[in-house]
C-alpha cells in the first residue's frame, strides 16, 4: 500500500498518527508538496477523483480519500491498539464524539487557519472575515470538549481513541496562527499534554533544527 502524504496539514496527520499508534510500517509514505500543486495533477487527480490529501492506494489499486475513512480501513486491518470501539456501545460514543470534534473544532479550527495565514493564500481564495468566525466557534466549542474531560483523561473512551486524535491534530494545527484556548480551560489543558507527550505526536512532523 502507499499513502499519499503531506507535512503539517492536520487531515494526513491524523493518518500518521494512527500508523504510529499501531505500529504500521509496512505502507510506502509518498509525500506531496501542496504549493507546488502535486496533488491536482492528472495522474493523481486519475486515483483520488479530488485533489484530497491524503490519499490510501492499496495493493489491488483501490484509491481512498477522507483520513477517517483511511483510519478505518488501518482499524479493521490492524485492529490493535483499538481506536474505534471494542462493543456496538462504545463504538456508538466514540462515532459521536468524533463527529462532534471534527464538526465543531477540527473544521472550524482548518478553515480559520486557511483563510487567516498569509502563506495559506496560495491555495485558497482567503475572507478573513470568515476565518475569524470559525476561530470563534471553534473557541466556543472547546468549552464544550473542557467540560467532557472533567474526571477523565480522554474524550470518549477510557483510553486514547480516534476522536482525540481528530481533535489534538486540529487543535495543534492551530498553532501555526498562534492560536491558543483561553486559559481557564485547565481540563483541555491537561489533556492536550498529554497528547502532545505521546510519541506518535511526533510521526512524520518535520523536525526542529537543533544546529
Amino acid at each position: 500500500m502507499k499513502l499519499y502524504d503531506t507535512p503539517l496539514a492536520p487531515n494526513p496527520r491524523r493518518v500518521r498518527w494512527v500508523m504510529a499508534e499501531k505500529g504500521i510500517a509496512d505502507i510506502e509514505v509518498i509525500t506531496l508538496n501542496l504549493m507546488e500543486g502535486q496533488h491536482r495533477t492528472p495522474d493523481y487527480l486519475a486515483k483520488a477523483g479530488l485533489a484530497n490529501v491524503p490519499m490510501l492506494e492499496m495493493d489491488d489499486g483501490t484509491c481512498v480519500t477522507e483520513s477517517v475513512a483511511i483510519c478505518r480501513y488501518l482499524e479493521s486491518r490492524y485492529p490493535e491498539p483499538n481506536l474505534f470501539g471494542r462493543t456496538p456501545e462504545e463504538g456508538a460514543v466514540i462515532e459521536m464524539w468524533l463527529r462532534r470534534v471534527e464538526m465543531m473544532i477540527a473544521t472550524p479550527l482548518m478553515i480559520g487557519v486557511r483563510h487567516t495565514h498569509p502563506a495559506m493564500g496560495a491555495l485558497e481564495q482567503q475572507a478573513p472575515a470568515v476565518g475569524e468566525h470559525s476561530l470563534q466557534g471553534a473557541t466556543r466549542a472547546l468549552k464544550v470538549l473542557d467540560r467532557q474531560l472533567e474526571g477523565r483523561d480522554w474524550i470518549a473512551a477510557d483510553r486514547l481513541t480516534i476522536a482525540d486524535i481528530v481533535a489534538f491534530t486540529a487543535l495543534d494545527f492551530g498553532r501555526m496562527i498562534k492560536f491558543r484556548p483561553p486559559e481557564e480551560l485547565r481540563n483541555l489543558a491537561r489533556w492536550a499534554d498529554a497528547m502532545r507527550a505521546r510519541p506518535a505526536a511526533k510521526a512524520g512532523m518535520p523536525q526542529k533544527s537543533t544546529a
